[in-house]
């Protein structure tokens, strides 16, 4: 697909320069006195709080969990690719229960190289809240949204850095006009990872952990984690990530004899209900438990597999991907915690932990398999 939206030598491009005039008629824009709300990368970000005409680039449950269901309402656009299509399943769920959803239009995604400035001018927005990733790969794009005084604010959940959900949660608030649901999003989440840490510090034990995408079934060498999302989840949970050091970048495959070699005494295949993967293990929304290990179960059969302590010893484990880098995921450090630390941890109930979570601050209800031990 072609992109007209590159910034090349600093010229906005056509369209988007002849939309500059609308988007500086806004109410209100850039040069009014605001109250300041600082990103996840520690930014000042001017706005007329609270946003009126969002426009989101990802973190949807994040956004509805601290603005409330009810303010989807002020959204105007959305990279709907990342929702509507990549979690199909998850999203109907949303859409069902805010019919807001309806309304929302596509601005493109940075996944593909969809995202398009001119999409996003024509909504006039007041406010583009986007994840750190979309912000530094689309680092032209946002410069223009800026010229044209669309204030960008960065949200940072992939990292898996307690003081990064903090800022970008409250962020959110400050924006939104909610900073009650924030503040007390942010207290459950420090309280919940400081138990989580004390508990594995008592334990005085770090298990060797592998974790891998199960998106396209055993056959398929999915990717593990280095130092980012389950990587970086793992770290804060007290367990020994036999991939760190051993790939490049933040994710990616691991060769099998490596693992083969690292003998780790847990494994961790996720799950979801991704589009267009008739192989992957199924977890979340509307999934039996009999699904979900049946879909995990060949992973056990891998060549050399029934080598390892974790398979012998029934450690083999699933987990929903989509409680990384989420609002949620201390629910999946608690699961994590309660296997490799069971002594200390297993009073934990993060079946119980996630089903609250959704009955306070989502607004659709709870049910499914989302973690589960093999046999």
């Amino acid at each position: 697909m072609k992109n007209n939206n590159t910034h090349r030598g600093g010229m906005l491009s056509r369209r988007a320069a002849l939309l500059l005039p609308l988007a500086a008629a806004l109410p209100g824009r850039a040069r009014a006195q605001a109250p300041e709300v600082i990103d996840a990368l520690n930014r000042k970000v001017p706005l007329k709080a609270p946003a009126q005409r969002v426009v989101l680039g990802f973190n949807f449950e994040e956004f509805t969990a601290v603005a409330g269901a009810q303010n989807w309402s002020r959204v105007v656009g959305f990279a709907r690719r990342q929702w509507a299509v990549n979690r199909q399943a998850v999203f109907a769920r949303y859409q069902a229960a805010v019919p807001a959803l309806a309304n929302v239009a596509d601005v493109g995604a940075a996944e593909d190289k969809s995202f398009s400035v001119e999409k996003v001018l024509a909504l006039r927005p007041d406010l583009l809240v986007i994840d750190k990733w979309g912000f530094t790969t689309l680092a032209p794009m946002m410069t223009q949204l800026e010229e044209t005084g669309v204030p960008v604010l960065v949200v940072d959940y992939q990292a898996q850095m307690p003081a990064q959900h903090r800022a970008s949660t409250l962020a959110l608030g400050g924006a939104m006009g909610t900073m009650d649901r924030a503040r007390e999003l942010v207290d459950l989440y420090a309280d919940r990872v400081a138990d989580i840490r004390h508990r594995a510090q008592a334990a005085g034990i770090s298990p060797k952990i592998y974790f891998e995408i199960g998106m396209g079934g055993a056959d398929v060498i999915g990717n593990t984690y280095n130092n980012a999302i389950w990587g970086a989840l793992l770290e804060l949970v007290g367990g020994t990530n036999i991939a760190k050091g051993k790939i490049a970048g933040g994710w990616g495959p691991m060769a099998p004899e490596f693992v083969l070699a690292a003998q780790p005494d847990f494994v961790f295949i996720t799950g979801s209900s991704w589009a267009n993967a008739p192989n992957a293990v199924r977890t979340g929304y509307g999934t039996e438990l009999e699904t979900t290990r049946r879909t995990l179960a060949p992973y056990a059969k891998r060549p050399g597999w029934n080598s390892l302590p974790a398979i012998r010893n029934g450690e083999l484990h699933t987990i929903e991907a989509g409680l990384a880098r989420c609002l949620m995921d201390y629910v999946a450090m608690q699961y994590i915690a309660r296997q490799l630390f069971p002594d200390r941890a297993k009073d934990l109930d993060p079946v119980a932990e996630l089903r609250r979570y959704h009955e306070r601050y989502l607004p659709v209800a709870f049910d499914g398999t989302w973690m589960a031990r093999l046999a």
